[in-house]
């Protein structure tokens, strides 16, 4: 067993063997999209906020996924994406009538309901490409990857 799927098993303890099964799906739905992709590299996988996440650090291709159960119900799971992103809202625009979400943030899945596995996989795919697909404003300057708080630096003077 790698070290991430030790940390992955840990992570996932407290949940119900339903959840522990959803997520273990949605790792796998996150890894083997990312292996089909080009330009998004290898996966990082890693603790984020308490919750068993993806980051592209090697290619900088995507916005970090995070999976985690809901403590609150023992059916409910969700892939979370930043929030600032429009990720969410853009799924939401695409699968609307198929996923549930919770606002910008997520989508929430029951663990007893069978998975949009190709609706799933397309989200994946976008978020893990989503800096690949930006193209810099030739009249702003051009963003600059930077850390989730980056509102927070000092502006120039």
């Amino acid at each position: 067993m790698t070290e991430q799927d030790q940390l992955f098993a840990k992570t996932i303890a407290p949940y119900s063997p339903r959840a522990r099964k959803l997520l273990l799906t949605l790792r796998k739905l996150v890894l083997s999209t990312a292996r089909n992709l080009s330009g998004v590299g290898e996966i990082t996988e890693a603790l984020r906020w308490g919750q068993f996440s993806f980051l592209t650090l090697q290619s900088g291709s995507g916005s970090t996924i995070r999976i985690d159960g809901k403590r609150k119900d023992a059916n409910a799971v969700a892939m979370y994406f930043h929030c600032q992103s429009g990720l969410v809202d853009h799924f939401r625009e695409l699968y609307g009538n198929t996923l549930k979400f919770e606002g910008k943030r997520a989508i929430v899945f029951d663990a007893r309901a069978h998975v949009q596995e190709a609706a799933i996989r397309h989200c994946i795919s976008l978020a893990l490409t989503h800096h690949l697909r930006k193209i810099p404003d030739k009249n702003r300057k051009q963003k600059i990857a930077t850390p989730h708080h980056h509102r927070h630096r000092p502006r120039p003077g």
